[in-house]
């Protein structure tokens, strides 16, 4: 079990934020999986020498299977390596927000593994009205509004290091 910190919860980023990154973050996964859609598309037609039609996908279960498949996949990727690496997505950028851990480190990949798979819960985008969402309850991760939180982490290493001698 992880430390629970306080400073964290004290800057959790407002439901409206919160529902700003989700719209945002869903406009860019769109555009990626255009732009990766796209790119299969083109390979396929170059390497086959035929068009993926609208009756296709239509008419054929295993090219829609994959169409959902591949679309789970850029889900996936882009929370994960996002999230795991950065720290943010595109729309956290957006809004000065970040994801961390309940104990004010950097999330684990485990941890958000749990995001990417909780965020599958159907309503889950819904349970932000309460005082936290799923996947952040579950996965012991917090989104903060990241320069309030430095602030004061910073303001509290500048008071614990007063009274403290400076080695020369």
């Amino acid at each position: 079990m992880r430390k629970y910190l306080v400073v964290v919860d004290r800057h959790k980023a407002p439901t409206g934020t919160r529902f700003l990154n989700y719209f945002l973050d869903r406009i860019f996964i769109q555009i990626i999986f255009y732009i990766f859609f796209f790119a299969f598309a083109l390979f396929y037609s170059i390497v086959f020498g035929e068009i993926i039609s609208e009756e296709d996908i239509d008419n054929n279960t295993s090219v829609a299977v994959s169409i959902i498949i591949s679309y789970f996949f850029v889900f996936f990727a882009y929370f994960f390596f996002m999230e795991y690496y950065l720290g943010k997505t595109i729309a956290k950028y957006i809004t000065g927000t970040k994801v961390i851990s309940i104990d004010g480190n950097q999330p684990t990949s485990l941890q958000i593994v749990g995001r990417i798979f909780s965020r599958m819960v159907p309503f889950d985008s819904l349970s932000f009205f309460g005082e936290s969402g799923w996947h952040d309850k579950w996965s012991e991760t917090r989104v903060i509004n990241i320069k309030n939180y430095q602030a004061e982490i910073q303001a509290k290493s500048e008071i614990e290091a007063l009274g403290k001698k400076e080695i020369a």
